[in-house]
């Protein structure tokens, strides 16, 4: 179910949908409390209501959570409010690979560094909410410093 602008999750505003796919919808938003554009990523109604799945998403956020790399976005926290379960990400602001893909040709340097920072992000585990949107081309955006990240925010 989309979010309006102007809604509140949490002490989060959402302002947009950024992005959408079989794991749900993100949203940039504004965290009202720390003055910062965050992402939100809202777990399906189907999810939500499905206690395995809701547990899984659980699992995975805590899992994310205690990773720290500077290839895999940082998780800010889990949210609840008024039946949304939602994430709350970093706001990554790049380009995806497939939008980088249709601006042309790709110089083989910098195929090289999107193949190494893509190899350096392996280290999250295979099957979780964070390596099955990884390794997708609408995921991979890279950060100012260069490194890949996961989870994702589309557009």
């Amino acid at each position: 179910m989309p979010i309006a602008p102007g809604t509140k999750v949490g002490s989060y505003e959402i302002t947009r949908l950024i992005g959408a796919g079989g794991m749900g919808e993100v949203y940039r938003a504004r965290d009202t409390k720390l003055d910062r554009d965050v992402a939100i990523k809202v777990l399906p109604d189907a999810f939500a209501a499905d206690d395995e799945r809701l547990a899984r998403f659980e699992r995975e956020a805590k899992l994310l959570a205690s990773l720290n790399h500077p290839n895999i976005a940082s998780i800010y926290g889990l949210e609840e409010s008024d039946g949304v379960k939602a994430l709350v990400l970093e706001l990554i602001e790049r380009p995806t690979l497939a939008e980088r893909i249709e601006e042309g040709s790709i110089a083989i340097e910098e195929t090289i560094a999107i193949a190494r920072r893509w190899n350096r992000s392996r280290l999250v585990p295979r099957g979780s909410l964070a390596s099955r949107e990884f390794f997708s081309a609408r995921s991979l955006r890279a950060r100012s410093h260069g490194a890949c990240c996961a989870p994702t925010h589309g557009r």
